[in-house]
Parts: C-alpha cells; structure tokens; sequence
C-alpha cells in the first residue's frame, strides 16, 4: 500500500476537541506553572531518559529493522523530525509503549508489540506516540508521569498545602491525558492510513492476539464501539468520573475505537489525507462560535466540568 506523505502537516488539523478543551483548563489551574519549575529543577527529563537508556535495548535498522523501519515511516508520514530514538523492553504480557524526552525524545516498545504487530499497525502504534512530540505537549505527558512523587514531595515540604494544590491538578491531569489519547488515535490513524488496521491495532492493545480477530470478533467490536460512541455519559457524578479515570488499569480501548471511528465516518479524515491545504490550517475555536458548538456535542466525560 502507498500511503502519503502528509508534509507540513499541523497537529491542530486533526486534534479532537475535547483535548483542547481538556489542555486549556489545565493550563488555567493555579498552582500548574510552579509544579512544572518544580518539575524542572528535580532533572525529570534527564532522569526519564536515563532510565530507557540504562535498562532498555536500543533498536537499530541492524538488530530490529521491522521496528526502526515502522518508526522511519511513521515520522516520514507524519512529517516529524528528527527521528527519535527507539528502545525495545521486556515483555509484560500485553502490548505497551510510551515515549518521554522533551528535548531528545525516545519512543519505546515492549517484546509484545513487536511479536503480536504486523508492520502496519506498527505505522499506528508508533503514530499514536510521536503524535505527542508532534504536538509539543511531551512536558504535560512527562508530568503524568512523575505527578504522584511530586505531589508527596509538595505535601512533605509546604505543611501539606502544596499536596492538595498538586492533587486537584492531578485531576485536571487525568482528564487531559485521557483527552489526549483521542488526538494520538487520529495520528495513529493517519499514519497507517487504513482504518482496518487501526482498528485491529487497538483490538490488539486491548488485549487480544492475531488469532483470536476473526472477521465476527471483529465486526462485533466495531458494533460495540459504534454504540459506546451514541451514548451521553455527562450525566455521570463526578466522584465516578474522577475514579475511572484515576485507574490506571482501564484502557478505554472500546471508547477510543468509537471516537476514532465517529472521526474517520465524518469525512474529515478524507478530507484531509485528499487536501493539502488542510495540513496547515491553524485552527482557532476559541474565537469561532461554530467550532465551539462543536465541541460541547458528543462524548464530553470530564471535559465539560
């Protein structure tokens, strides 16, 4: 399969809005810029990185050209550079990647994405995590991260105040990150520029090997995601919102396959894949009554607090 180079692509063309939405309350928060320095002074990003280095194996086109081949077209696609490094780790019995390093970023994968992924949908796995140094928001990410040690370290040295500060952050945290996954799904999406293949990638993440997608498991599953992504779930209370998404465990794969599919059914990933001038439309919602319209339909979980 041919797929396009997507040159001068801009993250805002396919950004979901409740990511927006999400990043800009956090933005707004007192108490975000001070934990941010506080989070610069303890070396974090240094230290993020040293970890990958220290334990992980580095794959080159040599020992693992599947991998490093499937990064290079990735970041060729999504026109990203320069190629960041790329770890291999120990296998945890599921498909797991991240990537971390604001100023030199470093995407790694497990032993099961690289046993259970077939080359395409490595392009949408490793889309979904470059999307995050395409949109310059790997500080935030890196601040999920390390959030719980720097809210304890707050507590210990302001009488506790700085730890409940930290925490109503960690919230707000929760939220955009989960917001941010929707983004990094449509860059998965572009990348791969099939929406077969990225909807058996987030199967897999999901848990299930190449066996198990038979044509019904999977025409299941798109049925459930479609119905997931129908339903009004604002109506939930906030004490179960703050504990769904405070549990590290729960994937929300049915939930992203809906909103990546209720996207790609839209017509705007066509759109964009077939129009050169959208890659480098500069959207502006705050200042544009219509797309903010647009913005309070739909699925809106915790972003409408």
């Amino acid at each position: 399969m041919t797929r396009k180079i997507l040159t001068g692509l801009n993250s805002t063309v396919y950004e979901h809005p409740f990511d927006r939405q999400a990043l800009a309350s956090l933005q707004k928060m007192p108490g975000i810029s001070p934990i941010l320095k506080k989070i610069n002074e303890y070396g974090i990003d240094r230290l993020l990185r040293l970890q990958s280095l220290g334990s992980e194996i580095r794959v080159t086109n040599r020992n693992f050209p599947k991998l490093y081949q499937a990064l290079l077209e990735t970041c060729e696609t999504l026109d990203v550079s320069p190629l960041p490094e790329l770890y291999l780790f120990r296998g945890t019995g599921y498909i797991q990647t991240y990537v971390v390093g604001v100023e030199k970023p470093i995407v790694a994968v497990n032993l099961e994405a690289m046993e259970w992924l077939n080359e395409e949908e490595l392009l949408y796995i490793f889309g979904y995590e470059v999307a995050r140094i395409k949109s310059q928001h790997m500080i935030y990410h890196q601040m999920a991260i390390v959030m719980p040690t720097v809210k304890n370290l707050l507590s210990s040295t302001t009488l506790g105040i700085g730890g409940l500060v930290a925490g109503g952050i960690e919230l707000g945290l929760y939220n955009w990150v989960m917001m941010a996954k929707l983004t990094a799904d449509r860059a998965g999406l572009l990348a791969c520029q099939d929406i077969n293949i990225a909807t058996s990638s987030l199967m897999k993440l999901a848990g299930l090997p190449e066996e198990y997608l038979t044509d019904n498991v999977i025409e299941d599953f798109v049925i459930q995601s479609r119905e997931f992504a129908s339903n009004n779930l604002d109506s939930l209370d906030k004490v179960t919102k703050i504990l769904s998404y405070s549990e590290p465990r729960l994937s929300w794969i049915v939930m992203r396959t809906g909103e990546l599919l209720k996207w790609y059914d839209s017509g705007e990933y066509n759109n964009l894949i077939q129009e050169d001038g959208n890659l480098h439309e500069n959207l502006n919602t705050t200042e544009d009554p219509e797309n903010n319209n647009l913005e309070k339909e739909g699925w809106n979980f915790m972003s409408s607090w």
